[in-house]
Order: structure tokens, then C-alpha cells, then sequence
């Protein structure tokens, strides 16, 4: 993916006062970025209307009778993708916060520093532009390759189908690496569907909890007489999956016995039925999928090195749920349709406590566990807007419930130091992103700035 380093913008300059408004513009315009003055919040408001803003500066007092405020509500059903930053003086500062609450992106205090505001508008510009560039690929990969039905609009998603997009076409093995639940096998049904090899046919089988044995069964067949109760031929998943391809899920599962046997069939092309010493051509393509270190198995010696050389190819991580926060809303959106459709039920949404509640959750079980809590949510909601009270308790504790515990781990240390492990603990949660983590404490991303600053946490 590109850099945003240097994006560009276009920006809505809002100053009563010509010198400070020429001064942004000269300053910002030096950037490379295409501003446009008015002098009042109607006039702002006017072009709102008519021309999309990627960033609004605003002074937050433009006379006796406007607000910045009124811009920002403006721009929030006229632009609502746009980045508002409020230029104020000091004493107006608990109103910009209040602001920050309401959705605006940042605040500068008066007198103005022009470097301060070029960093603050830079720092807008390059979220913009990445959102854009998100957007705009997300349509052109659904479009083009059918991935609509893979839903996540998170930078990290959109790179993994952009590399899924160029490797489809092949017959290259793919290693899928992730967490339980990230949507693995949904991935490999979106190469498959993309390959060359899409209109023969997708088997899956998953290798955890399976023995030798049974294993062996399943992937080669057998003939008639093999074992006792075997009353005839049977194919295995790879003569299935004949000219398609084969998904080895939780391969690194698989006991060494078949690991050996699983990469004769990958070296020679064929397979030998259980009972038969006739081997059988097929022509498949592997993809293969685990939860678990890899390649840490094959320095302990559990999985086989010459194995994993053959079936790694192209691998793609998947991160956690956790790790791709912006993925949560799109995601409950899709599952509420689907447990709506699927039970016949009309719940609408939620509240916003209960999507709070989803946005913060660390979410061990991934995007199954989300769908899971959804439909069962769906079917036991009583109105038409999932609340606080329908959310399982594995995810939510009402206050009151687990308190001691709460109080005992908090108990004798400073409101200063409460503050510094809340703060380090959201930016741990949601991997140092800055904008989430301001979101779900509840304060500017400038003031969590400060307090990174003055707590010396990293990021």
C-alpha cells in the first residue's frame, strides 16, 4: 500500500478575520493542499452544500451570533467524512473538547502556530486520504473479484485481498496463519473461487482431532476389504477434489505419520487408497491453514520441515478481530441482516452502550464469536434495538458485579497512576492506534497526545 505521508487535501478555510484566514492559506497551500476561504458560518455552510471537504478549519468563534459548532454540525451532515479541526482561544477549551466528542478531528489554541496547525492538518490529510484509498479499493475488489462476501474495510484486510487478487490466478500453495475464528476457510473458498481451478471443486477437511488412521481414510479413500465394515471403494477428499483445490485446515495438527504420507502426494501427484497398492493421479492445488506456530513446530521437531517448504508458498497472516477494530461495525451490520433473515426477526441495531461494548471487547474468539453473540442476541432481544441487558455475560459484567475484584486491583495505587495504566492498556488493546484508543477513553486525540507525552508511554 502507498504511503500518506505527504497527502494532499482539500480544505475549508472558516475565519471571520482576512489576516488569519490568508495566513492558513498561504501555510497550508505551501503543502500542496487546495484551500477554500469564507469569512462567516453561513458562507460556510453554503459551500458545505454544494463541494465535498476532505478537512474543515474553523475558527470556533466567527461573531456575535455564529459558532464553529455550527460548521461542525454541518459538516457532519453535509461532509460527514470530512476532518473538522476548531482554532480557539484559551478560554474556549472546554468547548472544544465537548467538540471532540461530538466528532470534530482536533483543536488549535490561539495565538496560532503555523507549524502546529500544518502537523495537525497533515495528520488529518493522511487518515482522509487512507480511508480513501480503502474505499476505493474495496469497491474496485469487490467488483471485480467477488470478495463482497468477505466483509472488513480495515487497511490490514484490504491488503491481504489485494495479495489474494494476485496470487488466485496461480496454482502457488497458500498457508493461512491466524487466530481460531479470523475466517480462514472463508479465505480459501475466496482463492479458490478466484483461481483458474474455480469451477471444479472446493474440499475442506479439518486435520485437529482426527487420528492417524481416520486421516489417512479421509484424504486417500480405500477399497472394498480394506478394514473390517469397508463393503466397498470409497474416494478420498483429493480424488474429490480432483482438478479443484484442497484445504488443509489446522494442518499443523496433523500426527507425523500422515504428515510424511501427505507429502509424497504433493511431491509425486499422487495418492494410494487405503487397502490398494495402485497409485491414482490428481491434479489439486493446496491451500493450508493453522492456528499455530509453524514454524516453531518445526524447530521443536513436530511438524516437518520439507513439509512446510512444500505447503507455505504465499502465506498470508490474518490478524485478530482486536488488532482490526474498524472491521467490528461493518461486521455487525452483516451479521444482524443475516440472523434477521435467517430467524425471520426485525431488530434494527443497537445502542450505543451495548456498541461500546462491542467496539472495546478483546474478542478471543474472532469474528465467530462476534457473529455468534450477534445472532444469539438477535433472537433474544424483546425490542427492536439490541440493549445493554441482551449482551452475553462473557462480555459484559453490569457494574456492580465483579467490583471487589475491580477495586482490590486498583486499590492503593494514585488517580494518577489509575490514569497511566488505563491509558496504556487501551493502546495495548487496540495495537497503538491512536484515534481508537482516544475513541474509547472518551477524550481528544490531542489531549491522549499530551498524556502519552507526559506518562512516557509507548505506543
Amino acid at each position: 500500500m502507498e504511503s500518506y505521508r505527504n497527502a494532499v487535501a482539500d480544505i475549508l478555510i472558516v475565519e471571520d478575520e482576512t489576516a488569519h484566514a490568508e495566513a492558513m492559506e498561504e501555510g497550508l497551500s505551501r503543502l500542496g493542499h487546495r484551500c477554500t476561504v469564507v469569512h462567516d458560518g453561513p458562507g460556510a455552510i453554503i459551500r458545505l452544500k454544494s463541494q465535498p471537504f476532505d478537512i474543515i478549519v474553523t475558527d470556533l468563534m466567527l461573531g456575535p451570533q455564529e459558532s464553529g459548532l455550527d460548521v461542525l454540525a454541518a459538516a457532519a451532515k453535509h461532509s460527514p467524512a470530512a476532518k473538522v479541526i476548531l482554532v480557539t482561544a484559551h478560554a474556549s477549551v472546554d468547548t472544544c473538547r465537548t467538540a471532540l466528542q461530538q466528532g470534530a478531528f482536533d483543536y488549535i489554541e490561539k495565538p496560532l502556530d503555523l507549524d502546529e496547525l500544518r502537523t495537525v492538518v497533515s495528520r488529518a490529510a493522511q487518515l482522509t486520504a487512507q480511508r480513501r484509498t480503502i474505499r476505493d479499493l474495496r469497491e474496485r475488489l469487490d467488483e471485480k473479484y467477488g470478495f463482497g462476501n468477505i466483509t472488513g474495510n480495515s487497511l490490514a484486510m484490504l491488503e491481504i485481498l489485494n495479495t489474494v487478487q494476485r496470487i488466485a490466478p496461480t496454482d502457488l500453495p497458500v498457508l493461512l496463519l491466524g487466530e481460531s475464528g479470523t475466517g480462514k476457510e472463508l479465505l480459501a473458498n475466496a482463492i479458490h473461487a478466484n483461481s483458474r481451478r474455480s469451477d471444479m471443486r472446493f474440499a475442506a477437511i479439518n486435520c485437529a482431532g482426527l487420528s492417524e488412521t481416520l486421516l489417512e481414510d479421509e484424504l486417500f479413500g480405500h477399497v472394498k476389504g480394506a478394514y473390517t465394515g469397508a463393503a466397498g471403494d470409497r474416494r478420498g477428499r483429493f480424488e474429490h477434489a480432483d482438478g479443484g483445490t484442497m484445504f488443509l485446515d489446522e494442518v499443523g495438527d496433523m500426527p507425523l505419520a500422515m504428515q510424511a504420507k501427505l507429502l509424497r502426494v504433493l511431491e509425486n501427484g499422487e495418492v494410494v487408497r487405503v487397502g490398494s497398492n495402485e497409485p491414482i493421479s490428481i491434479n489439486v492445488r493446496i491451500i493450508s491453514a493453522t492456528n499455530s506456530d509453524l514454524a516453531g513446530k518445526v524447530s521443536n521437531k513436530e511438524f516437518r520441515q520439507d513439509l512446510y517448504f512444500r505447503i507455505k508458498g504465499a502465506t498470508i497472516a490474518i490478524p485478530p478481530l482486536r488488532r482490526r477494530r474498524e472491521d467490528i461495525p461493518p461486521l455487525i451490520e452483516r451479521f444482524l441482516q443475516q440472523a434477521n433473515d435467517t430467524h425471520d426477526t426485525k431488530v434494527k441495531g443497537l445502542t450505543k452502550d451495548v456498541a461500546n461494548v462491542l467496539m472495546t471487547y478483546p474478542w478471543p474468539g474472532n469474528v465467530r464469536q462476534l457473529r455468534n453473540a450477534i445472532e444469539n442476541m438477535v433472537i433474544l432481544c424483546n425490542s427492536e434495538r439490541i440493549a445493554i441487558d441482551d449482551l452475553p455475560g462473557e462480555i459484559y459484567t453490569p457494574p456492580g458485579q465483579g467490583a471487589e475484584t475491580q477495586l482490590q486491583q486498583l486499590a492503593g495505587i494514585s488517580l494518577e497512576e489509575a490514569e497511566k495504566e488505563l491509558i496504556r492498556n487501551t493502546l495495548k488493546m487496540v495495537s497503538g492506534n491512536r484515534e481508537q484508543a482516544a475513541g474509547i477513553l472518551g477524550i481528544g486525540e490531542r489531549t491522549l497526545y499530551r498524556k502519552i507525552k507526559e506518562y512516557g508511554l509507548k505506543e
